[in-house]
């Protein structure tokens, strides 16, 4: 399932500079500096001993096994050029925005008598700073995937739906199952 934070954080992995290490030893000797030189941080965020990390970094195990690559990759990811990062959250919050690429079925609240029932919409659009900037502050504070998706259902809402506010009012739109999702900055 597409989830929108997990589409944020791609959006935002977009605008690296630099390539994400591959190697499993070079993301473990990122995440040692990213954790000021100590092996323990690193062992405890990825559940494997502190003797583990020192091999991976010594490149005497090369190839973790396939859930602890994922978790490495995934941390990796998530400490990967934090300037460039608040850079690229920066500009889409305050004068860029950001597109969205979505296919889902939209529900609707209208007035009674409207036709205008729930059905799969493919929408492109961009969404305006504001939107952007509250969509990204909800994820950077850790809110909730059904937090995130009401938050992109009433932005594409007022966007697409309600013309920025110049139609349609009392619209209340709802973004029910996501298909297909992208950000771009």
């Amino acid at each position: 399932m597409v989830t929108v934070g997990e589409e944020l954080d791609r959006a935002m992995q977009g605008a690296f500079t630099r390539p994400v290490p591959k190697s499993a030893g070079a993301q473990m000797r990122y995440l040692i500096k990213r954790h000021g030189g100590r092996t323990m941080p690193v062992a405890e965020l990825l559940g494997i001993s502190r003797r583990t990390v020192e091999r991976y970094v010594r490149n005497q195990i090369r190839r973790p096994r396939p859930e602890l690559a994922d978790r490495l990759e995934r941390e990796v990811r998530a400490r990967w050029q934090p300037q460039i990062r608040a850079k690229a959250k920066q500009a889409a919050a305050t004068t860029s925005g950001i597109m969205i690429d979505v296919q889902a079925r939209f529900g609707y609240t209208a007035a009674a008598g409207s036709t205008d029932q729930a059905r799969v919409r493919h929408l492109t659009l961009a969404l305006p700073p504001r939107h952007a900037a509250r969509l990204l502050q909800a994820q950077e504070a850790g809110t909730a995937e059904d937090d995130l998706r009401e938050i992109a259902a009433e932005a594409l809402g007022e966007v697409y739906f309600r013309d920025g506010g110049r139609r349609a009012h009392g619209l209340e739109v709802e973004l029910k199952d996501i298909v297909d999702l992208q950000f771009e900055l």
